[in-house]
């Protein structure tokens, strides 16, 4: 099983630069054509939050527009930029964004990997939190399927990065969401946006990780009240292959270059 990740797509309606400096439309048309040159053809295309800058109608029109020519089953979960309501009303066909209640969060469980997505949103906040309703759900939806390798999908990552400004507006209180993964050891990740950067930890007796961003990048720079700028560094996604007993992610840039070209004795 293939699964490919993007995230912090950050579209914005009329495609108007983000910051007057970011052609995020173009970056997105750019991944997705890098997308669909991967072979074989990925089982599904995972979206982790902020899709858009300012969550309007026309904001998620041009949206639809662009992730239109996917080849493979698309499954959206929100972020801080996203609004839920206006996010449901563009993709009227994906009825799995209505059947959490008030958060955008379902299963999908077709293939070998469950995927669980998981509604970290706090509307008219940068950060992320999981109230106890979210959690019983998910703890419920865990035990449901213990045997099965489980994939956590969300928009905020539950660990500290050391990219200061970024860490504020993080997860709060990740403690509760970590005892309900460690109670569940079929977990295999838990897999994240936000960050616009490739970032792995040890988490809960699994491993935590965030997607870089087809658009701009969070600038890696570590310390209190630093990373709060962005820099244009190539665009990329992640590709998660499910090995038959374990997942092994792979980072993928949005950059065309020559090869591959086959090694000669």
């Amino acid at each position: 099983m293939l699964i490919c990740q993007i995230s912090d797509l950050h579209v914005r309606a009329g495609r108007t630069l983000a910051d007057g400096r970011v052609d995020t439309a173009a970056c997105l048309e750019r991944c997705v054509e890098a997308i669909g040159r991967i072979e074989p053809r990925p089982d599904l295309v995972l979206a982790t939050g902020d899709l858009v800058e300012h969550g309007t109608p026309g904001d998620y029109a041009l949206l639809a527009e662009l992730l239109s020519p996917l080849r493979a089953p698309l499954y959206l979960l929100p972020g801080n930029h996203d609004e839920r309501d206006a996010l449901r009303a563009a993709f009227p066909d994906h009825g799995w964004l209505r059947t959490g209640g008030p958060f955008i969060q379902y299963v999908v469980d077709h293939g070998p990997v469950r995927l669980i997505v998981l509604d970290t949103v706090v509307p008219g906040r940068s950060g992320g939190e999981l109230c106890a309703a979210r959690l019983d759900w998910l703890d419920r939806t865990l035990a449901a399927a213990r045997d099965r390798p489980t994939i956590v999908a969300m928009h905020h990552p539950p660990f500290r990065t050391g990219i200061g400004f970024m860490d504020t507006i993080g997860l709060a209180d990740p403690a509760p969401f970590a005892a309900v993964i460690r109670r569940h050891p079929q977990v295999e990740r838990v897999t994240c946006g936000h960050l616009h950067r490739s970032i792995t930890q040890r988490f809960a007796g699994t491993v935590a990780s965030t997607c870089p961003s087809p658009a701009h990048a969070i600038a890696l720079e570590i310390g209190p009240g630093r990373g709060d700028g962005y820099t244009l560094e190539p665009g990329g996604f992640q590709l998660h292959w499910w090995s038959g007993s374990a997942l092994v992610s792979h980072d993928a840039s949005t950059v065309d270059w020559p090869g591959p070209f086959r090694f000669r004795g």
